[in-house]
């Protein structure tokens, strides 16, 4: 099913509220911390303009903590390029930047700062050896550039989907987000 059909089908879940991110969400929420899983719009377009004024409705500053995965972990490594703010923790799951320009979208069309992690008080990568080369390769670009960048890999999470954790627990990525 494609990512379109699949925003159409009634019976599948939004992205926000799929995978682990809504175990996730209740977790921090017990832990006194408020979440926000916002609804990006048109997500089977990646249209970087429209995510980014959804997401900078919220009110993003150095309490923020972002968790994002796979396109969303690419989004928010090219606004922390493009924008001075400073926030908490950040958490990228699987992040994909397009390296190889393997599709023709204008959604990763920017310059990395290699500086962003400075705008973070830590920044974390979760990563799989059996992600899709498409993410591997991102991964790599990012250790390559970022030198200071942390790098949890995981021997066989996959894309870090329901499908391929077989749960909707992430309890590594709750402890980071928890110390």
């Amino acid at each position: 099913m494609s990512e379109e059909e699949q925003f159409f089908d009634p019976n599948s879940e939004s992205s926000s509220n799929s995978h682990w991110v809504p175990r996730l969400q209740k977790q921090l929420l017990i832990n006194s911390i408020f979440t926000q899983t916002p609804e990006m719009p048109i997500p089977y377009l990646s249209n970087y303009e429209l995510w980014k004024k959804e997401f900078e409705r919220f009110d993003i500053n150095e309490n923020t903590i972002l968790v994002w995965h796979s396109w969303g972990a690419g989004f928010i490594i090219r606004w922390l390029s493009e924008n001075n703010i400073r926030v908490n923790k950040v958490a990228l799951v699987a992040p994909w930047l397009n390296i190889d320009r393997e599709e023709d979208i204008d959604f990763f069309n920017f310059k990395l700062d290699r500086n962003f992690i400075s705008k973070t008080k830590d920044l974390l990568v979760l990563s799989s050896k059996t992600d899709m080369d498409i993410i591997i390769k991102t991964v790599n670009y990012l250790k390559n550039e970022i030198k200071e960048i942390k790098i949890k890999e995981f021997e066989d999470m996959w894309h870090f989907c329901i499908e391929d954790m077989w749960t909707r627990e992430f309890p590594e990525l709750l402890e980071y987000l928890l110390s």
